[in-house]
């Protein structure tokens, strides 16, 4: 898919770590309550986590958290320079994979209200939004997302 290739990686990696500090900057500046998880939540035992790549360049990541009953989009953030590329896409497809090998029937995901951009893409995936899951609760700025896997 357009040269580019996604595959597990550590959070920890240069390309990777940085794309992950610019989106929780990101999201620091945006919203008061904000749900990210750490580098050493990503590097945790029920955690996926998968960059996409052209070549050597980190274009993208993101990370399924396995909770019971359903997995979690985590960590979705696609390079400024890179976007319009299919790497989310590229990316989720990934994640639905893992989700239907582990025979989770659910993917669920939170995203900013401000993040038109993401929840567009989430719905050409086939998300659709839903009401808060697992610990989440209504704040006035998250927006819930699910999909029905096969």
């Amino acid at each position: 898919m357009n040269g580019i290739e996604v595959a597990p990686a550590s959070p920890r990696e240069p390309g990777a770590s940085r794309l992950l500090m610019e989106s929780q900057a990101l999201m620091r500046r945006l919203f008061e309550v904000n749900h990210f998880l750490s580098l050493d939540q990503l590097e945790g035992p029920d955690i996926r986590f998968f960059t996409a790549r052209d070549g050597t360049a980190v274009l993208g990541t993101a990370a399924l958290a396995l909770k019971d009953g359903y997995g979690e989009v985590k960590s979705m953030f696609v390079d400024e320079a890179a976007r319009g590329r299919g790497v989310a896409a590229a990316l989720l497809a990934r994640i639905e994979a893992e989700a239907e090998a582990a025979r989770l029937p659910w993917l669920r995901l939170e995203t900013g209200d401000l993040l038109e951009a993401a929840q567009r893409a989430y719905a050409r995936a086939g998300f659709v939004v839903c009401g808060p899951f697992g610990d989440y609760v209504v704040n006035g700025s998250s927006v819930f997302m699910e999909k029905r896997l096969a």
